[in-house]
């Protein structure tokens, strides 16, 4: 895997975790978010990081789309 694709409550997260996925990443988003963007600090709006994701399979890389789990206590 490359990239790693979570949807939380207020969009996608997105994780590299590959030396591929970070380089790619690189060449879609300025330097300024660089750092962010390497230690997984950065939410994409979800349909944004879709068309991110695409972009990225397309490109030969491995993405991993993780819903996440949310679980509601029974009252």
């Amino acid at each position: 895997m490359d990239i790693s694709l979570s949807n939380k409550r207020n969009g996608t997260q997105i994780k590299p975790t590959s030396i591929h996925g970070i380089l790619w990443l690189q060449t879609h988003f300025e330097s300024e978010h660089w750092e962010s963007i390497s230690n997984g600090q950065v939410i994409l709006p979800r349909q944004d990081a879709e068309m991110l994701g695409g972009d990225a399979q397309n490109a030969g890389l491995n993405v991993n789309f993780i819903n996440s789990l949310i679980q509601i206590d029974k009252i």
